[in-house]
């Protein structure tokens, strides 16, 4: 007879990074939900190094992982990380990514960050979707939140 297995508890991540210009400053945003639901860290850091926005989107991961791994056993979790860079969740989540030179060591300290946990799912979202953590990102450089204008329901006429 199998064993009944216990199922993992599961955190959310989101992150988000900023670029002002771009490349110029870097704002990390981030925030993390423990299994029950709860906010349990919010992350918002000027960097004072100079970068791209992917670069900041991968110090805002780091991050927020840095923090996860010091609370809770890292083997222990699955992670539900939610990102709007699609760079950053197609470099992580598929091993034939062509590599982006420049970021490849970000890219590697991630993944391997990542690999600590029992079980991880990258996904892209929209920048809508990811309001807390863009908010905090921008909000590190002194800047407002984006406001994301709802799509409009009427079809254009094509004339």
């Amino acid at each position: 007879m199998p064993l009944a297995t216990t199922p993992l508890p599961q955190w959310e991540l989101y992150c988000d990074g900023s670029a002002l210009p771009n490349p110029g400053r870097m704002g990390l945003g981030g925030v993390l939900i423990g299994p029950d639901g709860v906010v349990r860290h919010r992350l918002s850091i000027a960097t004072t190094d100079i970068g791209c926005n992917n670069e900041a989107e991968l110090q805002a991961l780091l991050q927020c992982l840095q923090w996860l791994s010091k609370q809770v056993p890292a083997a222990g979790i699955a992670l539900r990380v939610f990102s709007d860079s699609r760079v950053l969740v197609d470099q992580l989540s598929t091993p034939a990514a062509l590599p982006i030179a420049r970021l490849a060591p970000l890219f590697d300290q991630a993944y391997r960050a990542l690999q600590r946990f029992a079980q991880v799912e990258l996904q892209w979202i929209p920048r809508a979707r990811n309001g807390a953590a863009d908010a905090l990102s921008r909000s590190a450089l002194g800047l407002a939140a984006k406001v994301c204008a709802p799509r409009s329901k009427q079809r254009r006429k094509h004339r």
